[in-house]
């Protein structure tokens, strides 16, 4: 597996991925209504692209595709992290995470875990620090806050 930096000609893949692993994986802890409202299947490209850029995105490849990627911005908060559902159990996800963590001088990690990687991150040490509920388009969904 190789890891490298994200470039702009990830960005569909990216967005792919995101919508292929939150309807398989999550699936088993989110209805597929919470599902269609989490991953719609359109993203604003650009926006994503311009985010990507703005945070220290890395991609996971492995002969030629893309298998994982994910992203941490300069004040700790680890935005994104998602391996292909076909890629699971890897290793991926936990090489990817070691890279973000140490690409950031802040002490304190944070991100917001889904209920399906709640367990990978307390292995990692981190700890909730609360359970919340966040709301789109008028459908609920549990996430925790974690930190380390």
């Amino acid at each position: 597996m190789q890891i490298r930096k994200y470039i702009t000609s990830d960005c569909e893949q990216l967005a792919k991925l995101f919508y292929q692993t939150v309807h398989s994986v999550n699936a088993k802890d989110y209805t597929k209504e919470q599902l269609d409202v989490w991953a719609t299947g359109t993203v604003d490209l650009k926006e994503w692209d311009k985010s990507f850029l703005k945070h220290f995105t890395i991609v996971a490849i492995e002969n030629n595709e893309i298998v994982g990627f994910g992203d941490i911005d300069e004040s700790g908060y680890l935005d994104r992290l998602f391996v292909h559902r076909e890629h699971q159990r890897e290793g991926i996800a936990s090489a990817i995470c070691d890279k973000l963590e140490q690409a950031v001088s802040i002490r304190t990690i944070t991100t917001h875990s889904s209920i399906t990687a709640r367990p990978f991150f307390e292995h990692r040490g981190y700890r909730v620090i609360r359970e919340q509920t966040v709301i789109r388009n008028g459908i609920a969904l549990t996430n925790f806050i974690m930190e380390k």
